[in-house]
């Protein structure tokens, strides 16, 4: 005759196994609650713990900021925006031999709701900065004035594609005149 199975002190049945779904549950879970804690931390660091101490000092850095500013430069209360471009490759205009140029850039502009009307016209705006790296030759952008007037000119065009006419001043040389404040090298090689 077989056995009867035993019974344990707690009750009639024998305990059962936890399955696995429970602990995946319980993993989930857990991993959730990380990734809470770490939002709410990231969003208490990047408002910089502000309290009625630190926004004093800035209430007041706002009139002399604005007093500082003048045309064509940034207003220092709000901070700028930078738009990356991708990578641009071209060759250089052949009178000195076979070079090329790469170069990555950042646009800023004044307002963050520029990178919209900036993604719909980059096409155009890609283009025309291709046409001026291409027609440069390596001798005009090897020195720092060079490539500054380089970063004026890409920053006229890119007013000019959005709709804005170029400005001179008495120099002659481009003022920024648009939405697009700069154009800012972060990376420049000549080959």
């Amino acid at each position: 005759m077989a056995k009867a199975p035993a019974k344990t002190e707690e009750g009639d049945e024998p305990p059962k196994k936890k399955g696995k779904l429970g602990l995946i549950i319980v993993i989930v879970l857990l991993v959730v609650l990380i990734l809470v804690a770490a939002g709410v931390g990231a969003l208490l660091l990047l408002k910089g713990g502000k309290d009625k101490d630190h926004e004093e000092p800035a209430a007041q850095a706002a009139p002399a900021a604005q007093q500082l500013q003048t045309a064509g430069t940034v207003d220092l209360t709000k901070p700028p925006t930078f738009i990356p471009l991708e990578a641009f490759t071209v060759n250089l205009r052949r009178d000195e031999g076979d070079h090329y140029l790469q170069v990555v850039a950042v646009m800023r502009v004044a307002d963050a709701t520029m990178d919209a009307t900036l993604k719909a016209f980059m096409p155009e705006i890609r283009h025309r900065i291709n046409l001026l790296l291409s027609s440069k030759l390596p001798s005009e952008i090897a020195t720092v004035e060079g490539r500054e007037a380089l970063s004026l000119a890409i920053t006229e065009s890119v007013n000019e594609a959005l709709g804005f006419k170029p400005v001179r001043d008495a120099a002659g040389k481009p003022v920024p005149n648009g939405p697009v404040q700069a154009v800012l090298f972060t990376s420049f090689i000549i080959q």
